[in-house]
């Protein structure tokens, strides 16, 4: 029998009681919990006492390093050009990964973007992209690093089974436990991936407000900081920009229709909010691959981004000529007063597109590909009586009155007094700011 150099219970007692645990002693933790010897019992104490108690920077570099170290580490090197990736901590109507990957792959560099699937109000790339006919997210390695190679340059696919199982085994355990909103542990499971995946650089979409992961604006930027200083500590030069999730992103909110507002946007149109978030993203992934100055907005406009997008698609099984699904049920909601509208939440607008059948309540549920929400209106548009706010889709009209319910004081139309102006409420500008490892 294996004689262990450290006890389980010593571990949860330092943190428990507020210490930092030494280096090796948490490196045992997680290595002895993904073989089995730590029960989950005693993890999820260790995790309930991060939740109360923190980690230092160093802690944190640690797990995260140790969780890398449970499986495989990918490298990129092969390739030889510049590999960049992106990470949203995700909201409602976030689709800019589908046009942002084929942009700045139009520019000659790789972007392995490797992606999850929806839960609740927050939808999945992967989930998306299977709306598109033929599309499969699974791909081997070699697949990987082909479509990476040749002239397509990007790769958006589920991440392999391979990379990080002590974080695929922690994950499950901190959902069940109310460990999950812990920056500690939000961190090193979203960087442990990212790191294994080897990219040469990573930029962050920590996102805040109703809609977001993090609704408080200062928790979203701390949890930026850190997953920034992970990145750095690591060797991967990583930055992130504070954007804003109060308000749905674009006007679609769904799959298909989703894929829908990201070809306008591949096409040089689409929502302005699409566009701004895409380009200022691109920018920064272009910086961090050596190319700061790249015109990313005359890409969208003349055609390149949409050839790159065409490729991936097809080089992944997916048509991207084949009509995509239109739900055989709609229910428009209409304006019962005129005014302006002057507040739109994201997150009742993501619950009633789950409710609609867009997104899942457990892991192995299905999603409805032609379910969803198409915005008629944002904040600041002035509207009458009977003008369209929202368009829900749904494959039965029984969704529709339980959608209806969460959109209950979600929205508010006001009109002038006095000859002042309704307010208008956005939650202030679309990214708020930049983060880097020096601030």
């Amino acid at each position: 029998m294996k004689i262990e150099p450290f006890d389980a219970v010593d571990v949860i007692r330092t943190k428990r009681d507020g210490g930092a645990v030494p280096e090796p002693a948490l490196r045992w933790l997680v290595d002895a919990y993904t073989r089995g010897f730590v029960s989950d019992a005693q993890m999820a104490s260790f995790a309930m006492a991060v939740f109360l108690r923190g980690m230092v920077r160093d802690e944190i570099r640690v797990l995260t390093d140790a969780m890398i170290s449970s499986g495989e580490r990918m490298s990129f090197a092969s390739l030889g050009k510049k590999t960049v990736d992106k990470h949203s901590t995700g909201g409602v109507g976030d689709k800019i990964t589908l046009p942002l990957a084929p942009l700045v792959a139009s520019f000659g560099v790789a972007v392995p973007q490797l992606s999850g699937r929806g839960l609740g109000h927050t939808g999945g790339t992967l989930d998306k992209l299977e709306s598109i006919a033929g599309w499969r997210a699974g791909l081997s390695n070699e697949e990987m690093f082909a479509q990476l190679a040749g002239d397509v340059g990007a790769v958006i696919c589920a991440a392999g089974s391979g990379l990080a199982p002590a974080d695929k085994k922690l994950y499950a355990l901190r959902d069940v436990t109310a460990t999950v909103d812990c920056i500690p542990l939000i961190a090193s499971s979203i960087m442990s991936k990212k790191i294994a995946e080897g990219t040469d650089a990573l930029v962050l979409d920590g996102k805040f407000g109703s809609g977001a992961f993090m609704k408080d604006e200062d928790q979203a930027r701390e949890l930026a900081r850190t997953m920034v200083e992970l990145g750095t500590d690591s060797g991967v030069a990583t930055t992130a920009l504070l954007t804003n999730m109060n308000v749905p992103l674009g006007l679609a909110i769904g799959n298909a229709n989703e894929v829908r507002e990201s070809v306008e946007v591949l096409a040089g149109g689409g929502p302005a909010d699409v566009r701004e978030l895409t380009v200022a993203l691109a920018r920064e992934m272009l910086a961090l691959a050596g190319q700061p100055d790249a015109d990313v907005e005359r890409a969208l406009d003349d055609g390149r981004a949409m050839d790159s997008w065409r490729r991936m698609i097809k080089a992944q099984g997916g048509d991207p000529d084949a009509p995509l699904p239109v739900a055989p049920e709609t229910h428009t909601v209409t304006a019962t007063v005129a005014g302006t509208v002057t507040r739109m939440e994201a997150l009742p607008l993501g619950v009633a597109a789950w409710r609609l059948g867009a997104g899942r309540a457990r892991a192995e549920d299905e999603v409805v590909f032609s379910a969803g929400i198409d915005l008629h209106v944002k904040p600041g548009a002035v509207v009458a009586v009977g003008d369209p706010l929202f368009t829900l889709s749904a494959t039965e009209p029984a969704r529709f009155d339980r959608a209806i319910e969460a959109l209950d004081g979600a929205y508010a139309i006001e009109q002038a007094v006095d000859g002042v102006a309704a307010v208008v409420h956005t939650g202030g500008p679309l990214v708020l700011e930049r983060i880097t490892a020096q601030g």
